[in-house]
């Protein structure tokens, strides 16, 4: 089976979630290193490759921003001379990438998998400091709240540490994650577990009020806090 570091030398070209987030606490870094609006860029570039009929509509949608920006973001593509922008025939607008636009793509796309590997291994590491932190408190069962990739970094974790995962829960969004079926929080009354691990950084807060409702203590909830 291969392993989980080398799969990131075949991660997709559109950016998870998790590192959309991070990329955006982090702010604007250095010409050679990955920042938002690289990630936008490298979002764009690859979708006019992919299809040059792409609605703009559609590309708002991918990057998660309004339309408006969105056309704001592909005039500037334009006026660096990374894409073409034609209305050939006259009624459909179609994008073209340049030269210049293919390198600036490769370019980007080895910043993004530069910066998902250094990221990931700084996560794993900071999970493996947590997790072991709280074996020493004779933490051995724990339960993972969310269902993104951070969780499933934390489910390695578990693993290798010989801890006891409980189960995942979350609000609902999924029916299972890495084949475990995905409870409602509501269940963390039933459970017997020693900790809660919140996997989802844009949900600290909401998840910690839920845990508070279900009656599970502050000093069994162990969070991380996105890289600055």
């Amino acid at each position: 089976m291969a392993r989980l570091d080398d799969c990131f030398w075949a991660l997709p070209l559109t950016l998870p979630r998790t590192y959309v987030h991070i990329l955006n606490v982090k702010g604007e870094l250095g010409h050679n290193s990955m920042n938002l609006q690289g990630q936008r860029d490298l979002t764009l570039l690859t979708e006019v490759e992919r299809d040059g009929a792409v609605t703009q509509r559609s590309l708002a949608t991918k990057l998660g921003v309004a339309l408006g920006l969105t056309n704001l973001y592909l005039k500037r593509l334009a006026r660096k001379g990374y894409i073409k922008i034609t209305t050939i025939p006259s009624h459909r607008v179609r994008y073209l990438l340049t030269p210049q636009g293919f390198a600036e793509k490769s370019r980007l796309t080895y910043l993004y998998m530069e910066y998902s590997l250094s990221h990931y291994r700084d996560m794993r590491g900071r999970l493996r400091d947590a997790l072991l932190l709280a074996a020493q408190h004779s933490t051995k069962r724990v339960v993972i709240y969310g269902t993104g990739e951070l969780a499933e970094m934390a489910y390695l974790s578990l693993r290798e540490m010989q801890m006891t995962l409980v189960g995942f829960v979350d609000d609902g969004r999924r029916e299972s994650f890495l084949s475990y079926p995905v409870w409602p929080p509501e269940v963390l009354k039933e459970w017997e577990f020693d900790a809660v691990l919140l996997a989802d950084f844009e949900q600290v807060a909401g998840h910690r009020a839920r845990l508070g409702q279900q009656q599970v203590p502050e000093s069994k909830i162990i969070a991380l806090t996105p890289s600055v």
